[in-house]
């Protein structure tokens, strides 16, 4: 598979934005036209929440995590990845270069192993805790991954000065891994 780490330019972000909020706008006017209120109303909600997450995500100051995170899901990977935020938004500035490299090199390698066929979801959650608890990252995958072994041998082998592999659980149809923030 072709490295899927693509250098937007400003056209190529606001096609593909245009383009997801033309599909939003058109399962409003869809489910309007059929008189099914209760789903646009469900709709527009989460349209909201996913604006709040992004602007959340934006607002960490790690523009080169938030864009990696942000058009992922216009190239073609072998999982859908969600993410959100949890807890008081606050500059996560250093952090950005380490946290995005490890979380790539983690991408790729969890792209690698998945099964293509199979319906596959990641989801990212960032919980700033109170001071004691810090800044953590939950990964939460779900759906087949064909080689457990490669993926657990990559999780004990990665080493960042910045980040702490703080637990993971591998099995053949989820994974969970949570890293922390060396501060």
């Amino acid at each position: 598979m072709k490295n899927k780490s693509k250098k937007w330019d400003t056209v190529d972000i606001l096609s593909h934005s245009r383009h997801d909020w033309m599909n939003k706008l058109q399962l409003i006017k869809g489910n309007l036209s059929l008189q099914k209120y209760d789903r646009v109303h469900d709709f527009i909600e989460e349209v909201i929440i996913e604006a709040q997450q992004e602007s959340k995500l934006c607002n960490l100051k790690m523009p080169s995590f938030a864009s990696y995170l942000m058009t992922f899901n216009w190239s073609n990977h072998h999982f859908v990845l969600e993410y959100e935020i949890l807890g008081n938004v606050l500059s996560l500035e250093p952090f950005d270069d380490s946290v995005t490299q490890w979380s790539k090199s983690f991408l790729d390698q969890l792209d690698k192993v998945v099964d293509f066929a199979s319906e596959n979801h990641l989801s990212i959650t960032i919980d700033i805790g109170l001071e004691a608890e810090g800044v953590r990252f939950f990964f939460d995958f779900n759906g087949i991954i064909k080689d457990t072994e490669q993926l657990i041998e990559w999780l004990k082998a990665v080493n960042h000065s910045q980040l702490i592999v703080n637990e993971f659980h591998v099995n053949t149809y989820e994974l969970t891994t949570v890293i922390s923030l060396g501060i």
